[in-house]
């Protein structure tokens, strides 16, 4: 993979994508033959030794770190005014990370038969679930049963429809519910921290199925009991839920955020729940993610 392209949704457009640490992907998950090895020694470590990623993230929680945030903001093109804080408030690095957003830049589409998208990220679609729990995600075999660590939850979306959602370090990294409902209790699954950038997946699809992850049920009048699963990455320790899972969720309500790193939303629909917008469908059909923004319409039921 020379370059990552995807298509904005806003545009339309195809872009490429600025990749935050992108030699050191490489180096990790694409490396010539000469070098293989070390990186067959050096990517576990990274990957399953969890307190490397939590002691990078806990240094960008240093005051020091905070000098990263402007030449950061010029290098990646983000836009400021979207900021709910003035970016001089921000005491460090990961402060800037789990930003909050003026909620006039993010509108949510009302009409509670559309869920929305529940992150700003890179989103791929697959309507249809296969009943032998293993489909084809990117070229690959992709695991219900291995993601969900239930024989019986795969079976409940069977013929079911999946979004992903990637999340680059550029992006506004906190996550909403994408409907109305009713949202259970997050169970946490522990597992490496394989990075999910298009890099790293092109050797493994099934790093989505095994990374630490937290799965929240959402029971929905409109769209059945939906299963959002929010994955660790490399460099991402930490998933903060910020929702009080004794009381009903509204689409848009802020559910939580992941502090410092790359990350990764999947959302599971059963059967005949959901429809996802053709752009999306079409975009995916061409191996292509599209970049949309948190409350834009994901699908309708």
């Amino acid at each position: 993979m020379s370059h990552i392209t995807y298509i904005n949704r806003e545009s339309g457009q195809k872009e490429r994508e600025k990749v935050y640490g992108e030699i050191f992907l490489k180096f990790l998950y694409q490396s010539p033959a000469c070098v293989k090895i070390l990186s067959y020694l050096i990517l576990p470590l990274f990957a399953r030794v969890k307190f490397l990623s939590y002691l990078y993230g806990a240094c960008q929680k240093w005051g020091l770190s905070k000098r990263k945030i402007k030449p950061f903001i010029k290098a990646y093109g983000i836009d400021t005014t979207e900021f709910l804080d003035p970016v001089d408030s921000f005491r460090s690095f990961n402060d800037f990370f789990i930003r909050e957003l003026r909620s006039e830049c993010r509108p949510i589409v009302d009409n509670p038969s559309i869920a929305t998208l529940p992150a700003d990220g890179r989103y791929l679609v697959y309507p249809t679930i296969s009943s032998n729990h293993s489909f084809t995600v990117k070229g690959q075999n992709f695991d219900m049963q291995t993601l969900l660590k239930s024989e019986a939850l795969a079976k409940e979306y069977e013929g079911g429809a999946m979004a992903i959602a990637r999340l680059c370090p550029v992006d506004y990294h906190r996550f909403h519910f994408p409907c109305d409902g009713a949202p259970s209790t997050p169970q946490k699954i522990n597992g490496p921290l394989y990075s999910v950038n298009p890099i790293a997946l092109a050797k493994n699809i099934n790093y989505l199925a095994e990374n630490k992850r937290e799965i929240t049920f959402i029971e929905s009048d409109h769209f059945g009991k939906v299963a959002f699963i929010e994955v660790g990455a490399t460099y991402v320790g930490t998933i903060r839920q910020t929702f009080d899972p004794s009381k009903p969720c509204k689409k848009g309500d802020e559910k939580g955020y992941f502090e410092f790193g790359g990350s990764c939303i999947i959302l599971l629909f059963q059967k005949g729940t959901i429809t996802f917008d053709d752009d999306l469908i079409a975009a995916t059909g061409q191996g292509f993610e599209t970049l949309g923004l948190m409350g834009q319409s994901l699908g309708r039921n």
